[in-house]
């Protein structure tokens, strides 16, 4: 026993005399590690000695331009909220301005959606607007402040009026004045000329998104006279920016480098309902000649000879149809009931090719000749009918007293009765009942109702949307989806075709169109 004892002790000294020296091994090779790290380290100290110092540069922004119109243009900016009294939900129609599936402005191009609440309560919107004058008159849309039972507005410098009065809105512009009685001196905005602007020039947009006040966004102008926005509205021609816009901005202004206000913040293009890119803005020269009516009168007065259309170019195969064989003028598409063109004896596929001896190549150049025209003036319109040449005596009257609808809006159609299938232009379509026929405001329960178009069609590639009414086919009449299949059968690969159809476009209560194309 004693023995084991003894060689137990034994191996117990060694054990620590081993442990000791794996401590002090590890020890030493730490010491020498150590060594060699501060060596190496005193190395590149050394080596670095001939680099220079980096210095801190003077503090300056990237463009101080962008702070400097802000401190310019912001003070005039406000923020407007407005207390609607919620309606009941009329079911709007939804149209289709290209080839995806968009909702009508101010849905898809949109800022407000509407107040979510019971019918009768009163829901408040946000949004923007400039100071114009210092004697308090305020720029801003008409959906801003439309249908308000009150309105607020509060300055840059946090000073909140409520006696705000409307002075008169345009809805065909979207425009609005209102009026606050100021207790202290304004800032002022300073409109350019929107003419002058080019695409690739910055832009700047400064409102209250989601009622984040004086909030400024940076971004170019993208595109010029976009009127694919709102196709019915023919007095719309919108600057495209890519600076960001978010519910609220409405009405606020968009400005250039110079501070200079070139446009009022007007619609949105998305699929979500807040930014995706794609801003419009109302041109500062159409605001102009809309506000400088509105402050003497109230309103706005724009000449008419009582025909209308969407807006949408006419195709060389609708000219040449009607015996526009150059593609210039204007084929009437629909003329108001007693108004001064049926007076003329103005007819529907009539050509308009001059009024006053001024040429008409498209709606555009008929719209600007006759809205500066002075009210009241009989003018000669030139027109071929059948393709022989006509002229007519018409007398330019009011646009209000012609469409007294205008400040109407359409409801969507209930009612819808069994679809007919699918076509070969890419849609489907069902007959009119009734109930359509009056929320559509057609005169006869006719035509065929398109419930859908298919994305690359040759529906959808002329322009057709859905709850378009198609009333020919080849000056052929449709008045049911029956009429439309026969004319159909006829119809092969290569021939060209022509349709005429209702449509409720803008603030109006519908016109028809013709668009034509070749079937591929």
């Amino acid at each position: 026993m004693n023995r084991m004892i003894e060689r137990w002790r034994e191996i117990s000294k060694r054990k620590a005399l081993l442990s000791g020296l794996v401590i002090f091994s590890t020890l030493a090779v730490g010491i020498l590690i150590g060594t060699l790290v501060t060596h190496g380290v005193r190395a590149d100290k050394k080596a670095a000695a001939d680099a220079t110092p980096l210095t801190i540069p003077s503090p300056r922004q990237f463009s101080s331009q962008f702070s400097q119109v802000a401190k310019t243009v912001e003070p005039a900016v406000v923020n407007i909220t407005a207390d609607l009294k919620v309606k009941p939900d009329r079911n709007r129609l939804r149209r289709t301005p290209g080839p995806n599936q968009f909702d009508e402005p101010f849905d898809f191009f949109h800022f407000f959606d509407g107040p979510q609440a019971p019918e009768g309560f009163v829901a408040p919107v946000s949004g923007s607007g400039f100071v114009v004058d210092k004697k308090g008159y305020i720029m801003t849309n008409n959906h801003v402040v439309k249908d308000a039972e009150r309105i607020a507005v509060k300055l840059a410098n946090g000073e909140v009026y409520k006696n705000v009065k409307v002075i008169g809105t345009d809805p065909e512009t979207d425009l609005a004045v209102i009026k606050i009685e100021p207790r202290s001196e304004l800032s002022v905005a300073k409109f350019g000329n929107s003419d002058s602007v080019n695409v690739g020039d910055w832009a700047l947009a400064v409102g209250s998104p989601f009622g984040l006040e004086q909030t400024l966004t940076a971004g170019i102008i993208s595109a010029k006279n976009r009127d694919q926005i709102d196709p019915g509205a023919q007095f719309k021609k919108f600057l495209q920016t890519d600076a960001v816009i978010n519910p609220g901005n409405s009405g606020g202004p968009l400005i250039n480098m110079d501070a200079e206000v070139i446009g009022i913040n007007t619609s949105i293009a998305t699929n979500t309902g807040v930014w995706q890119g794609y801003g419009f803005a109302l041109p500062s020269n159409t605001a102009i000649k809309v506000y400088n009516q509105l402050i003497e009168r109230g309103r706005v007065e724009r000449g008419s000879i009582g025909i209308s259309h969407t807006g949408r170019p006419q195709s060389e195969v609708v000219l040449k149809s009607f015996g526009a064989k150059d593609g210039k003028g204007v084929v009437v598409e629909n003329v108001e009931k007693d108004g001064p063109a049926e007076k003329a004896g103005l007819k529907r596929g009539d050509v308009i090719r001059t009024i006053d001896g001024k040429s008409i190549s498209g709606w555009d150049d008929l719209v600007q000749v006759v809205a500066d025209t002075p009210l009241e003036k009989t003018v000669t319109v030139k027109f071929l009918r059948d393709g022989r040449d006509q002229a007519a005596q018409v007398t330019i009257l009011d646009r209000c007293k012609v469409f007294p609808e205008r400040c109407g809006e359409p409801a969507a159609p209930a009612g819808e009765e069994k679809e007919s299938g699918q076509v070969k232009f890419g849609m489907t379509i069902q007959n009119v009942s009734p109930q359509i026929a009056r929320q559509l405001n057609l005169k006869e329960v006719d035509g065929a109702l398109i419930t859908r178009v298919e994305p690359g069609s040759v529906a959808d590639d002329v322009g057709m949307q859905r709850y378009d009414v198609i009333l020919e086919i080849n000056r052929e009449p449709v008045h049911n989806i029956a009429d439309f299949h026969r004319i159909e059968a006829k119809l092969k690969s290569g021939d060209d075709v022509m349709f005429l159809f209702w449509r409720v476009v803008g603030t109006g209560q519908g016109t028809t169109t013709y668009v034509g194309t070749t079937l591929p």
